[in-house]
């Protein structure tokens, strides 16, 4: 039963294991995985289970896990005691990231899991709260009888199943009331102290994303980043490390590798195309790329994503 903090620092999906490998250590039948529509900051996987007994190390993404079908009884340990409960139809489990659990249940059950992005959340509390976000933490729920969650997990599967109109939007703004939902009910932000000599506003943060994710396609130089926040590029770089703790070069690879990542998870574009709309030099720049961050090459990556 059972998903990167915003990539930076220098830990592009650190030691933590992605929704992809949670089937190693949570063996099940998936009846269903939104990965190939390429959703931002959110995910949905449906699995069916027989009893298990499975450690599971820490995730990269935020977890909620909503039962569909079955009863059952179960243990689980996370970020204190083991905490006993019944899951049953409509039963909510959250679990924060990076935390290694232990789960133990003896009953067969459908479930729906619902991952979240730290970048996502992150993101929901900064606009919600309106200030820079150091962390957010899930409380440890081992059930929750929650029609919202419930609700929005149902309607998020639909999508992944049948599509419909004005999909991307739609998901967009599902992902948005499930963070505000979570971020009210079950979370604990830590807020970034404020800096005379920090890093960069809210909104040119959001400047700067957007640049980057409309022009990654092309070569992004040093200037071209610092004239979007109308600064030098010395006193841009220098504001650049305080608040991503890393420079611009390497976190415009990393936006490369999140974008590649998520284009690769769909057989049907070649992964030559891959190369040239995430802006890498060629198909072997991507290549190295991908052995020296993930230790797979991109079709390696592929072939797990869509196994």
């Amino acid at each position: 039963m059972m998903g990167a903090k915003r990539l930076g620092k220098g830990d592009l999906l650190d030691n933590l294991i992605t929704p992809d490998e949670v089937p190693r250590y949570v063996p099940g039948a998936l009846t269903m995985d939104s990965a190939p529509l390429g959703w931002d900051g959110v995910r949905v996987r449906g699995w069916r289970y027989t009893g298990l007994d499975v450690q599971v190390p820490g995730l990269s993404d935020y977890l909620i896990v909503v039962c569909q079908e079955g009863t059952t009884p179960y243990d689980r340990r996370c970020t204190g005691e083991w905490r006993s409960d019944l899951v049953t139809a409509g039963s909510t489990s959250l679990m924060t990231r990076a935390a290694p659990s232990h789960w133990r249940w003896s009953g067969d059950v459908s479930v729906i899991q619902l991952y979240l992005s730290p970048f996502a959340v992150k993101d929901v509390a900064a606009q919600a709260y309106e200030r820079h976000v150091r962390e957010v933490e899930l409380h440890d729920v081992t059930r929750a009888d929650d029609p919202v969650l419930f609700g929005v997990a149902a309607l998020l599967a639909q999508e992944a199943r049948h599509g419909g109109l004005g999909g991307r939007l739609y998901v967009e703004s599902l992902r948005t009331q499930v963070c505000l939902h979570v971020l009210r009910h079950y979370a604990s932000v830590a807020f970034r102290e404020e800096s005379s000599h920090g890093g960069l506003s809210r909104a040119q943060c959001r400047l700067l994303d957007e640049f980057i994710d409309e022009n990654l396609d092309r070569d992004i130089s040093l200037a071209d980043l610092a004239g979007v926040v109308q600064l030098s590029t010395l006193h841009f770089t220098r504001k650049f490390r305080a608040e991503f703790g890393c420079p611009p070069h390497s976190y415009v690879i990393r936006k490369r590798m999140e974008h590649a990542m998520r284009q690769i998870a769909q057989p049907d574009i070649p992964l030559k195309v891959v190369a040239a709309s995430c802006g890498f030099c060629d198909q072997s720049h991507m290549n190295r790329l991908f052995r020296r961050v993930l230790g797979v090459t991109p079709a390696e990556y592929r072939r797990s994503r869509t196994a």
